[in-house]
């Protein structure tokens, strides 16, 4: 065996059939520079951390601006006080102006009437005693979500409900 040169690069194989050719190392000792990251503008928004798995897929959108943020929580909050009227009327204007409003604007619409399927079931089992404690239980569902999905959408994180019957996709 032979000494090997310190003048002369160390011996690799060449690349496999169908590999990328590396490029050579720096002779001079510099260091590569890693290509640049995207332009801000290519990186689509993802909401951090408010996908439950269940149900719609997590809003991928633009970021959303702060009069967005300000509208979706306005949706949620007049779900609390309107049932399916605020967040019909939020939706309906702003939901070809920002993808933001129109994907929380569905969720709000979608979870108010979801409740008024369970304010039905809770007015027929009025017969049998039960359906003024499913009406409050569903009531201090649709404030503590309201409240949850609103403090969310001021973030701009886009909030999905739990339980959540998606009617308008």
């Amino acid at each position: 065996m032979s000494e090997p040169n310190e003048n002369q690069p160390p011996y690799n194989p060449p690349p496999a059939s169908g590999d990328a050719v590396p490029p050579p190392p720096p002779q001079d000792g510099a260091q590569q520079q890693p290509p640049p990251p995207p332009p801000p503008e290519a990186i689509p928004y993802a909401s951090p951390g408010t996908y439950s798995g269940s149900g719609a897929p997590p809003y991928a959108g633009p970021a959303p601006t702060q009069d967005d943020r300000n509208l979706a929580m306005l949706a949620h909050i007049l779900g609390i006080f309107t049932s399916f009227l605020g967040p019909l009327i939020v939706w309906l204007v702003r939901k070809d102006h920002s993808p933001f409003v129109d994907d929380q604007g569905k969720e709000a619409l979608n979870f108010q009437l979801t409740l008024m399927i369970g304010y039905v079931i809770s007015a027929v089992t009025t017969v049998i005693c039960i359906g003024p404690f499913i009406a409050i239980g569903l009531s201090v569902i649709a404030i503590v979500f309201g409240i949850m999905a609103a403090v969310a959408a001021s973030k701009g994180d886009a909030y999905r409900y739990p339980v959540n019957i998606r009617f308008i996709k």
